[in-house]
């Protein structure tokens, strides 16, 4: 994002006359070509009077019916009209006020003012649309609208660096304030960090630039990128191999740190690891307390001249202070981007978060959602997509199955403010894409506000999540389910609408006859037919509907609500609902398979085979403790998996599975299928451990292979403690291997955060291992590849690598 990025399209203001209803008083820069009553009308929303301060959420370009067509070509630095794409999704943040006046007729003063963005993160913009409000309250013209879209647009985002999809998982699911510091822009205090950020602040590069308390020399800042990557590659491998002459490294490690390779690995005291991650530190704040690497003297390197120039360091063990702050960030924080809006003056810092997806708009809060409808009482008859779990299915679990079955989904909240109904809608959304994580397709058909004025129009989208406020939605009928906040109610419509099957697939759910391990359900109807039988009908007719109080979605539930009374966060709530939707889609790809002979979807589900030499193959698929629980945990979840299969999100899922074969930087095997091997089952053969760890070592090397590995292996699910396994297994080479794995890991900043969140038993034992195999000369792996400490080869970024997708491999 540059500086003279677009960050706000257009700016809005509404007023409500007493005679003529809700007006549209201004657009700028130019008309949006949409109809005017309509976009007052949600701007001002009904009972907007009520309220002295509303915020609501709205998008525009979604349908024909809200689409813009700018009446002029506003030219953009490229000369490119900006209104030509009219398929970029905009959102709309909208504050609406009531100022009390006895000098009016009625006693009240209702304006509102809205900005529309490309951004989701659309709660930046807060501060400065209040106080463009104000301004307009103070003095109404249009200069006011025209203040705050060259305030907002003049917002310097250039320094932000941009993640790929790999990297925001690590990041939403870390909670170390300095995670991935190396990403941030260093200060310009000369020439060659002018050259630096003149090339971009993201470069396909293993992360140079950024300093390790395992390996301070391995990622140092180059003035060139593929040509500095080499020779630091080069600089690297002969420090390694110098370095039992630099350091001394022929004694035994001691019981605080250990130096290989000229790099120290602490595995001392842990104490002041949350402290390090609260605030960001120096480079050794990657670690635990007293981790870091300091150059003769104190001096840290920080290119590769430098090192190339200087031929040998001298290391110490000397601690550092973690609380003195990084000079290269001026942030507490790296999951925010940190800048300022400067408006009249006033300088309004904003925290652009760096973690969210396009399926995450606004800052929603899924704890919320929970708290309001876990104890709602559910009404209406039994259906097999949503109720799962028969009377006993958690209403939490039947909203997320209302979701990815597409169903019509209504949020009510009368006499409640609009803006508090569109958070509900926003984390609705959330919800059923898995944060945006592995789903897709929820924020194009939400209406997170919407009224009377347009209701033809939305209701006449697919599937579409809307939030109202008027109570006569609820006896329209053209909803599936409705979710009414006052009083605490999920509604299923007595008159459910059946979803159409996708072509190809018509009649399936009638006629399929399941192979393996799932039993004929002959029984099963159309959809319609099951919509017209009486709740307690269906029920005896659909085996499914069989509620088990136990049942692993209610286990599920009550984890997450225990999670919330105990003050478990946001970040954790969201990550658990991410695994739950990954499971899903995984159980779906299973029940495929059952079904269909293959599927599109994941994986093969086929068991590890062992065979003479390299003829070994390692399995695939959704893993289950035991054939009978997964036989039943398919059949469980059959019916709404069916109805799933014949939404638009099933079918860009497909599309999004199919390029991951394709992009995604580990390739080959299913990462998943082996990380929840090592994690659960209780007893794995020796030749399938071996081989997972051998298969994992050549296969993550490069920065994007060790990224993508540690999105699967998040710290609060264990990190890396089922491949640190490996290191007290009974056979060496499996032990080799996983010290192998840790020291391509520990090559990388984010690597090195991993390793340090193992326990110090663990720890040591890999510094153990380690110093054995540096006093041996390498090992066994110098006969099958690159050396133990070599450096991962050169990796260039493909954009694929940078674009948005819902999924990864498996």
């Amino acid at each position: 994002m540059g500086v003279d990025a677009q960050h706000c399209s257009f700016v809005l203001l509404a007023e409500f006359d007493i005679d003529r209803g809700a007006q549209l008083t201004y657009q700028f820069p130019q008309p949006l070509g949409t109809d005017e009553g309509l976009l007052a009308n949600l701007m001002l929303p009904d009972g907007a009077e009520k309220h002295l301060e509303d915020w609501t959420i709205f998008f525009l370009n979604q349908t024909p019916f809200n689409a813009i067509a700018p009446v002029l070509a506003l030219e953009t630095p490229n000369g490119e009209g900006r209104g030509e794409n009219k398929s970029e999704l905009l959102y709309v943040l909208n504050l609406v006020r009531t100022k009390h006046d006895k000098t009016v007729r009625r006693g009240a003063v209702v304006k509102a003012m809205a900005i529309c963005t490309p951004h989701p993160f659309i709660q930046i913009f807060k501060p400065v649309l209040l106080l463009a409000l104000d301004d307009y309250f103070s003095s109404p013209s249009q200069d006011c609208l025209a203040r705050l879209f060259d305030a907002i647009n003049s917002m310097d985002l250039s320094g932000a660096p941009i993640l790929t999809r790999s990297e925001k998982i690590v990041m939403r699911n870390s909670e170390r304030k300095d995670v991935f510091i190396e990403k941030f822009h260093p200060p310009r205090v000369s020439e060659t960090s002018q050259h630096l950020e003149a090339r971009g602040n993201h470069r396909p590069s293993n992360s140079n630039g950024s300093h390790s308390s395992f390996d301070e020399g391995i990622m140092m800042r180059t003035k060139d990128g593929t040509e500095g990557r080499d020779r630091a590659g080069s600089d690297t491998s002969a420090r390694f191999a110098s370095a039992p002459h630099n350091n001394g490294s022929q004694h035994s490690p001691s019981e605080t740190s250990f130096s290989l390779g000229g790099s120290a690995v602490w595995v001392g005291e842990e104490s002041g690891l949350v402290e390090h991650a609260a605030s960001p530190g120096v480079p050794s704040s990657y670690g635990s307390q007293g981790s870091s690497v300091v150059t003769k003297g104190g001096r840290r390197s920080t290119d590769a001249s430098s090192n190339s120039s200087n031929g040998q360091h001298t290391h110490t063990r000397r601690p550092i202070n973690a609380r003195t702050s990084d000079p290269r960030l001026g942030t507490k924080d790296t999951h925010y981007y940190h800048t300022t809006i400067d408006y009249k003056g006033h300088q309004l810092p904003i925290k652009m978060p760096l973690f969210t997806s396009p399926q995450e708009v606004g800052d929603y809060s899924l704890i919320q959602l929970i708290q309001t409808f876990s104890s709602a009482t559910i009404t209406g008859p039994l259906h097999p997509h949503l109720h799962s779990n028969g009377s006993l299915t958690h209403p939490i679990i039947l909203l997320f199955n209302a979701l990815v079955t597409g169903k019509r989904i209504i949020f009510l909240g009368h006499n409640r403010p609009a803006g508090q109904v569109s958070h509900y809608v926003l984390s609705a959304c959330a919800l059923g894409s898995g944060c945006g994580i592995v789903l897709q397709g929820f924020i194009e058909r939400a209406f997170p506000y919407a009224n009377l004025t347009n209701r033809d129009e939305w209701e006449s989208v697919p599937a579409y999540i809307a939030g109202v406020t008027n109570p006569i939605f609820e006896s329209s009928g053209s909803w599936d389910l409705l979710c009414d906040l006052a009083g605490s109610r999920m509604i299923v419509s007595k008159d459910i609408q059946s979803v159409q099957l996708p072509s190809g697939t018509q009649g399936l759910s009638s006629t399929f006859a399941r192979s393996g391990t799932l039993k004929a359900e002959s029984s099963i109807g159309s959809e319609d037919e099951l919509g017209r039988l009486p709740g307690r009908e269906k029920e005896t007719q659909k085996s499914d509907f069989t509620a088990k109080a136990d049942s692993a979605d209610n286990v599920f539930i009550e984890d997450i609500i225990t999670a919330i009374n105990f003050h478990f966060g946001e970040t954790l709530v969201r990550a658990r609902f991410v695994e739950y939707v990954w499971r899903f889609v995984r159980l779906a790809s299973r029940y495929e398979e059952d079904i269909l002979g293959s599927t599109t979807i994941g994986f093969p589900g086929i068991p590890f085979s062992e065979g003479p030499g390299d003829t070994s193959q390692l399995g695939s698929g959704i893993v289950f403790l035991d054939d009978v629980a997964g036989s039943r945990e398919v059949t469980a979840n059959s019916s709404r998996i069916e109805g799933w299969r014949r939404t638009q999100t099933y079918r860009m899922f497909q599309e999004d599975f199919k390029r991951s074969l394709a992009t995604s930087a580990i390739r080959g095997f299913d990462v998943n299928h082996q990380l929840w091997r090592l994690r659960n089952v209780k007893h794995v053969q020796d030749a399938e451990v071996e081989l997972i760890m051998r298969t994992l070592v050549d296969a993550v090397r490069s920065y994007d292979q060790v990224v993508e590995l540690l999105s699967l292996t998040p710290l609060y699910n264990g990190g890396l403690l089922p491949l640190s396994f490996g290191l007290f297994h009974q056979q060496e080479v499996v032990r080799d291997l996983t010290v192998d794995l840790f020291t391509q890991l520990r090559m990388f900043p984010v690597g090195v955060q991993f390793l340090q969140a193992l326990n110090h038993f663990q720890r040591y034992a890999y510094v153990r291992q380690a110093h054995g195999r540096e006093s041996r000369g390498g090992g066994a792996r110098d006969a099958a590849g690159p050396g133990l400490l070599a450096p991962p080869p050169p990796f260039s970024r493909t954009p694929s690598h940078r674009s948005e997708l819902s999924t990864g491999a498996g």
